[in-house]
């Protein structure tokens, strides 16, 4: 039985976020070790980690921009060499401020090129099991912590944080340039029809819409702010969870494991709010799951066992991971494919200005009171202003089809 390509576009997404994205975010990992070698304060390398986020909000625009005129390959390719220039620049650093350039410039703005178009390829191949597609490839984003997380741990381990940064580098380069150029553009009939033995779906008789018109629109507003609030909310809980469970004496590699179990909840979590948001639409599920990552954020003031760490990864990283792909899933159902690459690359741009915001929070906030209790309150707080917005969400208007007049 033939497998549709479409499946292949799919695979390949998930490698290249796994390993991309699980790139970008390995400074998690590498927080203590850099602070202990170099005396740099966790203040000053998490600021390396808002710089990721601050560049790749804004070059997520340009590079969905560029996706939407000369395709998902390109844009991805470009993304990987600059992603293995940074982060092979970025372990060569002397200075905390060489290294918060390189590495959070470089390494952030490679990382604007891979969710967008990732998700808006995936989204273009299928119809029918879009939600499917497009939640396997955002699992591949979620994988990372149990992919590469242990391996940057046990790199370090070995030898030593740069020596480690470098080889994360030169591999993530290696096995992606291979897998972007796996990635085509869907033939004309793949859109209208789905994948092959799937009936083809009428779409609206209306006028397209411009990615002016749909930057105007309360839709996109609400969009965006809820993913800025969601991504605010559960950033640095994420970025500061295994140092947080140092601090709380737990092994290393143990710590390492929390965000492990993480990943590997967050990947169900995808799978299972995908297929939900099948059943009861992306809108409900997604609010249901921003209300369950307020309280999971909230509930780590009080936690200190690794017990609980291990329950609490599963409840956060399932309603975290979970509602991720419903952001895509919501931009096509409102937007369509047409400018998708666009208007998903706007609100991925106001998700990582939201996630810029956990990493040097949670570092302020443990340099200040010695913890990181205000950290969850706080993000407790956001979570719910999160589920707030998302409630006022609202569809596009679509013009009502002309009435027949009898004859």
């Amino acid at each position: 039985m033939r497998v549709a390509y479409g499946w292949v576009v799919v695979a390949a997404g998930m490698l290249i976020s796994c390993v991309a994205m699980g790139s970008c975010f390995s400074l998690a990992v590498f927080l203590a070790p850099m602070s202990e070698d170099t005396g740099w304060s966790r203040t000053g390398v998490s600021g390396a980690g808002t710089l990721v986020f601050l560049a790749m909000g804004a070059s997520a625009f340009g590079w969905g921009w560029l996706n939407d005129r000369w395709g998902t390959r390109p844009v991805v390719l470009a993304g990987v060499m600059l992603l293995g220039i940074g982060l092979i620049a970025a372990s060569r650093a002397t200075t905390l401020a060489e290294f918060e350039l390189v590495f959070g410039l470089l390494v952030g703005t490679a990382g604007g090129s891979f969710y967008a178009p990732l998700m808006t390829i995936a989204s273009a191949w299928f119809d029918r099991q879009r939600n499917l597609a497009v939640s396997l490839v955002s699992a591949g984003m979620g994988m990372a912590p149990l992919v590469v997380a242990p391996v940057v741990r046990w790199l370090i381990s070995a030898y030593d944080w740069r020596t480690a940064m470098l080889t994360i580098g030169i591999a993530a380069t290696v096995l992606l340039i291979p897998a972007a150029l796996l990635i085509r553009k869907p033939p004309p009939a793949i859109p209208a029809q789905g994948m092959p033995g799937h009936p083809a779906r009428a779409e609206p008789a209306t006028p397209p819409m411009t990615a002016a018109q749909a930057f105007r629109t309360s839709a996109f507003v609400a969009l965006a702010l809820t993913h800025f609030a969601c991504c605010a909310a559960h950033s640095g809980p994420i970025f500061h969870m295994v140092t947080y469970a140092m601090g709380c004496g737990i092994a290393a590699m143990a710590a390492v494991s929390i965000y492990g179990v993480a990943g590997l909840s967050g990947l169900g979590g995808r799978l299972l709010l995908g297929i939900a948001s099948d059943r009861f639409g992306a809108k409900p599920v997604l609010v249901a799951g921003l209300a369950v990552q307020a309280m999971a954020a909230g509930t780590y003031y009080f936690v200190s066992e690794l017990g609980e760490f291990y329950a609490l990864a599963v409840v956060f990283a399932l309603a975290y991971g979970g509602v991720m792909p419903l952001y895509a899933t919501l931009v096509r159902e409102y937007f369509g494919i047409r400018i998708m690459g666009t208007v998903f690359g706007a609100v991925s741009a106001a998700a990582s200005f939201g996630m810029a915001l956990g990493p040097v929070a949670g570092g302020w906030v443990f340099d200040t009171f010695n913890g990181y209790g205000w950290l969850y309150i706080g993000s407790f707080g956001i979570g719910l202003g999160a589920m707030a917005i998302a409630l006022t969400f609202k569809p596009v208007p679509r013009p009502e089809p002309l009435a027949v007049q009898p004859a």
